[in-house]
C-alpha cells in the first residue's frame, strides 16, 4: 500500500489524507441522529463531555506537538507555546467582545437564547480553529515527501493522518450534540459538526505547498489553537453544562471526555 501511495503527488496525498480526517469529523457528528429527544440531563453530560475532549485535545493534539516541534527546530520548546496559547486566548477574547456586537438574526436562527446561541457560536469556532493547525500539520507532513522523499517519511504522515482521524471522531460529536442540546435539528446539527472538519483539506494543501514557509509557525499554530479551545471550556462549556444544577455529574462527564481523548490521542501518538 505504502508503494502504491509513493506515485502520487504529495499534494494530492495531503488532500485525500484529510478527505479522510473529515470523513471521521462527520463520522462523530453523525451520533446525532442517534438522540431522539433533548433530555436536558443527557445532552448537560454531552456539553460537559465535549468539554473534556477540548481540554485534552488542547494538551495531547496541540501543545505536545507544537513543543516537539519546537525543540526540533532548536527553538526554545516553551517559547511558541506560550505566546501561542496566550495569544489564542486573546483573541477568542476579542471574538467574545465583538460576536454580541453582531446582529444574531444571522445565525443559529433556531436557537432563541442569546446566551446559548453565544456560546455554541465559541464552541464552533474554537474547535473549528483547531482542525487548521491539525490540517496543516497533516500538510507539511505530505508536503515533504517531494524534497525528501522515503517510505519511512511516507508511512508516517499516512499514521499521522490516520491518528488525527480517528481523534476527530469525538470531536465532531463534541460539535453537533451541544447544538442539538440548545434544539437545533439534528440535521443541522450534523451539518455543524462536520462543517469543523471541512476546513482540514483546504489548510492541508496550503501546508503542502508551503511547506518551507508553513512548517516554522507550526509550533505557535497548534499553540494558538489550544489557548482558544481552553479559554472557551473554561468561560462557555463548564459554566453552561452546569448552570441547570447537575453539578456532579457534568463534572464527571468532563472527565471521562478527557480521558476518552487522552487515550485516543496517546494510544495513537
Amino acid at each position: 500500500m505504502i508503494q502504491s501511495l509513493a506515485d502520487l503527488n504529495p499534494i494530492l496525498l495531503a488532500l485525500l489524507a484529510t478527505l479522510f480526517t473529515w470523513g471521521c469529523t462527520a463520522l462523530g457528528a453523525s451520533f446525532v441522529f442517534s438522540t431522539k429527544k433533548a433530555n436536558p440531563l443527557v445532552f448537560d453530560s454531552m456539553l460537559a463531555f465535549a468539554g473534556g475532549v477540548m481540554i485534552a485535545a488542547s494538551f495531547w493534539s496541540l501543545l505536545a506537538p507544537g513543543i516537539e516541534m519546537a525543540e526540533a527546530q532548536g527553538v526554545p520548546a516553551y517559547l511558541p507555546a506560550a505566546v501561542g496559547f496566550l495569544l489564542g486566548g486573546l483573541f477568542l477574547l476579542l471574538v467574545d467582545k465583538i460576536l454580541p456586537m453582531i446582529n444574531d438574526e444571522l445565525y443559529f436562527k433556531e436557537i432563541a437564547d442569546r446566551k446559548a446561541k453565544h456560546r455554541t457560536a465559541m464552541l464552533i469556532f474554537s474547535i473549528t480553529m483547531h482542525n487548521i493547525p491539525e490540517g496543516l500539520a497533516v500538510g507539511v507532513a505530505f508536503g515533504a515527501l517531494a524534497s525528501d522523499f522515503s517510505t519511512t517519511s511516507l508511512a508516517g504522515a499516512v499514521a499521522l493522518a490516520l491518528g488525527i482521524g480517528i481523534q476527530n471522531i469525538p470531536e465532531g460529536t463534541a460539535v453537533s450534540i451541544p447544538l442539538r442540546r440548545e434544539g437545533m435539528s439534528a440535521k443541522k446539527s450534523f451539518f455543524y459538526g462536520q462543517f469543523s472538519g471541512m476546513v482540514e483539506p483546504i489548510s492541508a494543501v496550503i501546508g503542502a505547498v508551503a511547506v518551507i514557509f508553513i512548517e516554522p509557525l507550526l509550533p505557535y499554530a497548534l499553540s494558538f489553537a489550544a489557548g482558544a479551545m481552553i479559554f472557551v471550556v473554561a468561560k462557555e462549556v463548564i459554566p453552561g453544562s452546569q448552570e441547570r444544577g447537575h453539578i456532579q455529574l457534568t463534572t464527571m462527564s468532563l472527565m471521562v471526555g478527557f480521558v476518552v481523548m487522552m487515550i485516543l490521542d496517546v494510544a495513537l501518538g
